[in-house]
């Protein structure tokens, strides 16, 4: 009998061997993330494969740390779009996009849930760090050329993203893959959660929490280009290879048109908790 595919994965460092394993969450009714940060044991079913190819076993282990579901190695390019919220273009004052506003980060900006930390870097220590809760989509079929009615067959999974972004830096050029691409600046997770779980991403409240404290709540039906018109742009003649991850614009409420305004500073806490995945739970470090 062939084992089933996953549902809810974990990329995690097991209590039993403190190795590195993939997971499908037993109880995935749990906010994983929060589980996590709480101590809260977790138990999982070992999954035998990739994120790409896995399946379920019977072996169960418990997890000590979560860890971000795709790895710098899997993930070959991270696409990213900016003003992709109704809500969030008009307070920024921006005109709405004909087409997406398009940066990327490199993979060196991915990084994992708590204990993993976002680390500011002195350059961008200046009172000008800010957050941005987001749906992540990771492609798990290599395409090009996608139609949109097509589109959702491409996709292996969503998990909760923080696009952190250095306003100062972004502010100071037409480009912001730089102020957007900062090491750490891309903390992914807690549960990568697939296309059969989740058939609609456009039907997900989305949240960032401050320090305990609701500073954006979203929801991606605000969104200007929908997921699968998000994919079908982004391969027009250009290959999107499994692994690349999509994040898909962030709804309004960032910290930088805030009053009093908000920024991420040493020992905060700042959480995304997207509906149906759980939250992704990072604390803000000066390094």
């Amino acid at each position: 009998m062939a084992l089933p595919r996953w549902t809810h994965l974990v990329r995690f460092v097991a209590v039993e061997d403190n190795h590195i394993h993939l997971g499908q969450v037993i109880d995935t009714s749990r906010d994983v993330g929060w589980d996590a940060f709480e101590g809260k044991e977790i138990a999982v079913y070992v999954i035998d494969g990739t994120i790409f190819d896995g399946r379920v076993t019977k072996q169960i282990m418990h997890v000590r740390q979560l860890l971000e579901p795709v790895t710098r190695d899997q993930c070959n390019y991270i696409r990213c779009l900016g003003l992709n919220y109704l809500e969030h273009a008009k307070e920024a004052n921006a005109p709405l996009p004909k087409t997406p506003i398009l940066f990327t980060k490199p993979r060196s900006a991915l990084t994992g849930p708590y204990p993993a930390t976002i680390n500011i870097p002195a350059v961008a220590q200046d009172g000008t760090s800010d957050y941005e809760a987001e749906l992540c989509v990771v492609i798990g079929k290599t395409g090009r050329d996608i139609p949109e009615e097509d589109a959702l067959d491409y996709v292996l999974g969503y998990t909760a993203a923080n696009d952190v972004s250095a306003r100062s830096l972004q502010r100071a050029t037409a480009q912001w893959s730089f102020s957007k691409g900062l090491d750490g600046s891309c903390p992914i997770g807690p549960v990568l959660v697939s296309t059969a779980a989740l058939p609609d991403p456009q039907t997900l409240s989305l949240k960032a929490i401050y320090n305990g404290n609701v500073v954006q709540d979203g929801h991606t039906a605000d969104m200007i280009f929908s997921i699968r018109a998000q994919i079908a742009y982004l391969s027009q003649g250009t290959t999107l290879e499994a692994g690349t991850i999509i994040l898909t614009g962030t709804p309004a409420g960032i910290g930088a048109v805030r009053t009093p305004r908000i920024v991420l500073r040493d020992g905060d806490e700042i959480c995304v908790q997207l509906e149906k995945v759980g939250t992704l739970v990072n604390q803000v470090r000066y390094g």
